[in-house]
């Protein structure tokens, strides 16, 4: 039996305004110097009305807002953006983990009031190392005074469940730096920590860079030994990885992203935002602009398809096994009224006789070597169902 439909329980809202941008970013973002805000916040307003009408929420259950740097809103902006937010998403659970990211050195104590005033109750700051000359080097505007700063500020402001992002892999980094680090975070004691390699993405300075032999990245075995540090330290000091990049303790872990592993709907709101609702999968207009007038005058849409029931499983699985708990075998067979074994017996079977993918109770998860070739592993997955 197929699992019955129920209503979306998750928001994406996209803020593309940065105050620069940083040489690894290929994320929709603008810098903010002359751009629409108001008009662009304005239009957002109008899209989620537009949204609602179209797809009514169920109660919510997880926002996260996104961007670009959502916190770069001065406090009567962040004000209206949350009020639009509650006026259209009325109804949330007890306990709604409402996320923003933050970028340190953007949020004074008075735009933290407001955010908390509005419901925010979790901040991820981008924080990526804390070294200043590597700070620079990758065209961050802050420094590690700016994360202590921030920090005082937000717990000021009421905020107790706030995570840091930190990167490994980056140019001139060396292990005993992201050692130090990944010391100087767990000393803040926080319940979360994301910590991501770098990826060279096109678009981006560095990318033109890389093109030119001209960024100076650690070799392989040094990024393979950063990644084995940075585990073997948080889970030493008690925290559990329960997603490739992401580590929290218990019942800490982020559940806007887990919307996403387990490939559950979420709608997608603001320019270049992403959705995922009643398997359909939709992108919206990326400039800011352009996103303005689309919304005035209907859902502003770049494009919009129907995911196939093929594709949505496959994704099922390629997105699931990034948490270490793995996919579950109820879960699938709830969502999709087949066995995941019916239809995936073949790349399951390869993954595990190469000792990628350990078999549990209720379906599979990564083994402790399959989590440092991830990709290999959900690559399996990729058009699997076309070639069955």
């Amino acid at each position: 039996m197929m699992a019955i439909d129920k209503r979306t329980e998750a928001v994406y809202i996209h803020i593309p305004f940065c105050t620069n941008k940083c040489f690894y970013c290929d994320f929709n973002s603008y810098v903010l110097k002359d751009q629409p805000v108001m008009d662009y916040l304005h239009a957002l307003d109008k899209e989620m009305e537009l949204t609602v009408k179209a797809n009514p929420p169920g109660i919510i259950k997880s926002i996260f807002v996104g961007g670009g740097t959502p916190t770069v809103l001065k406090p009567n902006e962040m004000a209206y953006f949350l009020q639009s937010v509650r006026r259209h998403f009325p109804e949330w659970t007890e306990d709604i983990e409402f996320s923003m990211e933050a970028n340190p050195g953007t949020t004074d104590l008075e735009k933290l009031s407001v955010m908390r005033e509005g419901g925010v109750n979790r901040i991820s700051f981008g924080v990526q190392a804390f070294q200043n000359s590597l700070l620079t080097g990758i065209g961050r505007i802050h420094d590690t005074d700016d994360v202590y700063r921030s920090l005082d500020n937000a717990r000021q402001a009421g905020f107790d469940n706030m995570s840091i992002d930190l990167m490994f892999g980056l140019p001139n980094q060396t292990l005993e730096m992201l050692a130090e680090s990944v010391d100087k975070a767990l000393a803040l004691g926080l319940p979360h920590y994301s910590i991501y390699s770098l990826k060279v993405e096109e678009n981006t300075l560095f990318h033109t860079m890389y093109q030119r032999n001209q960024l100076p990245l650690p070799d392989e075995e040094d990024e393979l030994n950063m990644y084995l540090l940075l585990m073997e330290r948080m889970k030493a000091a008690g925290y559990k990885q329960y997603e490739i990049s992401n580590f929290a303790k218990p019942g800490f872990e982020s559940r806007h992203n887990m919307t996403y592993w387990r490939n559950e709907d979420y709608y997608g709101l603001g320019a270049g935002a992403h959705g995922y609702v009643g398997r359909q999968r939709h992108v919206n207009i990326k400039g800011v602009n352009p996103y303005n007038e689309a919304a005035n005058k209907g859902l502003p849409r770049l494009e919009s398809f129907e995911v196939s029931r093929e594709e949505a499983m496959e994704d099922f699985l390629m997105v699931g096994l990034r948490v270490l708990d793995g996919v579950s075998r109820t879960r699938f067979q709830q969502q999709f009224g087949v066995p995941m074994e019916q239809e995936f017996a073949r790349p399951l079977d390869k993954m595990v006789g190469a000792g990628l993918l350990d078999s549990t109770e209720d379906g599979y998860k990564l083994s402790s070597k399959g989590i440092l070739f991830g990709n290999d592993v959900f690559a399996e997955f990729i058009g699997s169902l076309s070639t069955n």
